[in-house]
């Protein structure tokens, strides 16, 4: 059976037979900008100068009583005549010009019709004019005005310059708004506006950055090695029916090594690594995100297996819905294009998504659920023993003195994460410059530290001797307290040398590595901070505003004891924190309760200002001698303490003496259950 209308068969490799049309780029629109500026300047709508003689002027034009106006033009001597709109259809004019120009009044309206070249000079045409007006004194006179012709390069030259400015300005337009890419066609479309900002490290680019620099993050590093080896040698788990991650969210305070373990996968992956921040998915325009998400996704299956890195994803990851005041539909839009590419019904293979954020309360939970975020690897503070790797790592570079106690340097470091011993190494090595050492010793050290805890050193700030005496005495009060309760922390240093902008003085603690506090614990680390504003009354019987910090630290620790820790017998073992729930306006209690807590947090502030007063009441003397000594000196350190007032009643273990004591236990133990393994 024939077909009368037989379709033509297409080739795919030749085509269809038919010639695509030129592609529409950014370049058609600068094309098109030049022709109509071009157009505007040389494409005249009024029609040429129509060539007379002076002679004609005067007899057909000017006597009949038809000028408008003329312009006289000195640098050529020539003359330019405007004819009045309503005396063109004169069989003179229409001659001239072989139409009747009255019809088209809007084109002749102000514009010159004829040009003629003067028989003399300028003075001698206006002599001329004289004697004209007066033998025809009915004629009236005719503005004139004396103009310069520019030369004809000159309306060149300005639209060249005019069409290069705005070629210019359209160019640097394009490049802010579309990312700095090419413009036109691409992804993001005419604008290059919705094409991906991920920057690229491929296997040709050098990352320095490997695990070997990243210390103190050692279970961290085993699972982001894990991933690394998975896309590495994919069959190792394939074969026992395991799957790759889809991706891995890194969770930890500011400062601990998230953005750091992530180039270090770019250093040891020989994969693709795609590393943007979440702020640059959003745009002043709506629909960005999604499409630089669709264009990120886009380039990664281009160039699977690869690894994606999204640092400070909590920019476009915060929940929906939680707040209908302040909600924000294109974020939200760019959030749910995300959970579509993570997790859609593509099921693309071999795209890792490596995300970090210091808060991971406010992502939403459909993007922390498995199969999109499969893994939450917690990064926190390192302990002392991850300090110290931490600053074999930074002290690498750095001449230090042989005499460094590394140990003794990271329990003096408590609560600093990796970017805080960074600045510490930094600023020691900076001082130890600064004073023409040949090394670092554990003097500059401390200088360090204090300049990173407390702030800029101010030796020349000028303080009243009244002032300076409260100070000591206040700061002594601290050191007091701190050496005679058994639970507060071991001092370290105290000093009235101002310091920042507010701190005047300060005693610097050796804090323990401790996870749990008791009721003991706690009220004795508010005696500690309520031993200056006691030592003030106590010597001077008024109290200063000195205390503003101590009160609002103790303020903060006594309502989490009867709010959130339970710690209260009339309140009860209840817990009303919720940090889902911080910013909202209503609280999680009625007033009769908000009373009762406030009365209980008062009752146990007062109590430990009592137990204070008591204390430093009875210890009267010591504060004496360490108020005396630091007017003296200004510093003393726990040396000089135990001089002045003796040892510390309370023993203090340092946390490394007791993991070695422990270690050691467990092996006199396995001795004495394997006598034989020592022979």
């Amino acid at each position: 059976m024939s077909q009368n209308n037989p379709l033509p068969k297409i080739n795919p490799e030749k085509g269809d037979g038919q010639k695509k049309g030129p592609k529409f780029t950014i370049y058609w629109i600068y094309a098109i900008i030049a022709i109509v500026l071009l157009s505007m300047q040389f494409l005249r709508m009024s029609p040429d100068l129509a060539p007379t003689s002076q002679q004609e002027y005067f007899d057909q034009m000017l006597i009949p009583g038809d000028v408008q106006k003329i312009d006289i033009v000195k640098n050529k001597e020539r003359v330019r005549v405007y004819i009045k709109p309503d005396r063109l259809s004169k069989d003179f004019y229409i001659t001239k010009f072989k139409k009747d120009l009255s019809k088209e009044k809007g084109k002749v309206q102000n514009v010159p019709l004829f040009e003629f070249e003067l028989t003399g000079d300028v003075k001698n045409f206006k002599d001329d004019l004289k004697e004209i007006y007066a033998a025809h004194p009915e004629l009236a006179r005719v503005p004139e005005k004396a103009v310069t012709d520019a030369e004809w390069t000159g309306p060149i030259f300005n639209t060249i310059l005019s069409l290069l400015f705005i070629i210019g300005a359209w160019v640097l337009l394009m490049r802010k708004m579309g990312g700095g890419g090419p413009g036109g066609g691409g992804p993001g479309g005419i604008f290059n506006i919705g094409k991906s900002k991920a920057t690229l490290f491929d296997k040709g680019a050098k990352v320095n950055i490997t695990f070997a620099d990243v210390a103190g993050l050692d279970e961290a590093k085993v699972e982001v090695m894990e991933i690394v080896d998975f896309l590495k040698q994919p069959k190792k788990y394939t074969s026992l029916g395991g799957k790759i991650p889809k991706g891995a969210l890194l969770v930890g305070p500011p400062g601990t090594g998230k953005t750091l373990l992530a180039k270090a996968m770019a250093g040891e992956a020989q994969v693709p690594f795609f590393s943007l921040s979440g702020s640059d998915f959003v745009e002043m325009f709506v629909g960005v995100g999604a499409s630089r998400v669709r264009d990120l996704f886009k380039q990664a299956r281009e160039k699977a297996p690869c690894i994606i890195f999204i640092d400070e994803i909590d920019a476009i990851g915060r929940a929906r819905g939680r707040n209908a005041i302040m909600s924000n539909d294109e974020r939200e839009n760019t959030l749910n294009q995300l959970l579509v590419e993570m997790d859609g019904f593509g099921g693309d293979t071999g795209i890792i998504i490596l995300a970090a954020t210091n808060r991971p309360d406010v992502l939403d939970s459909a993007l922390l659920r498995p199969g999109r975020f499969d893994r939450q690897i917690s990064i926190d503070k390192p302990d002392v023993k991850g300090r110290e790797a931490i600053l074999k790592v930074h002290l690498g570079p750095i001449k230090v003195s042989e005499t460094l106690d590394l140990h003794k340097l990271a329990e003096q470091t408590p609560g600093f994460a990796g970017a805080d011993i960074a600045n510490v190494c930094n600023e020691a090595a900076l001082i130890a410059a600064r004073k023409g050492k040949e090394a670092v010793d554990m003097s500059d050290f401390q200088d360090a530290i204090d300049r990173v805890i407390g702030g800029l050193e101010k030796k020349n700030k000028i303080i009243a001797p009244h002032e300076k005496s409260i100070i000591a005495y206040h700061e002594a009060g601290h050191a007091v307290c701190g050496w005679f309760l058994e639970h507060a922390y071991p001092l370290l240093k105290v000093t009235i040398v101002p310091r920042g902008t507010a701190a005047l003085g300060y005693a610097q603690y050796t804090p323990t590595e401790q996870y749990l506090y008791n009721t003991d614990q706690l009220m004795d680390q508010i005696c500690m901070t309520l031993g200056g504003r006691a030592a003030e009354e106590i010597f001077f019987g008024k109290i200063s505003t000195g205390a503003a910090n101590d009160l609002q630290q103790i303020t903060r620790i006594a309502y989490s004891m009867v709010t959130a820790y339970g710690m209260n017998k009339k309140v009860g073992n209840v817990s009303f924190y919720d940090p889902t729930q911080e910013n909202t306006f209503t609280k999680p209690y009625s007033e009769e309760t908000g009373k009762i807590i406030d009365e209980e947090v008062r009752g146990i502030i007062d109590e430990a200002y009592q137990r204070t007063l008591n204390l430093l009441t009875e210890k009267r003397g010591e504060v004496e001698k360490l108020a005396k000594e630091l007017l003296e000196k200004e510093v003393l350190h726990k040396s000089d303490v135990e001089t002045l007032i003796g040892k510390r009643p309370f023993e203090e273990k340092r946390l490394l003496e007791i993991e070695a004591e422990n270690i050691a236990a467990a092996e006199k133990l396995a001795a004495e259950q394997h006598p034989d393994t020592n022979a």
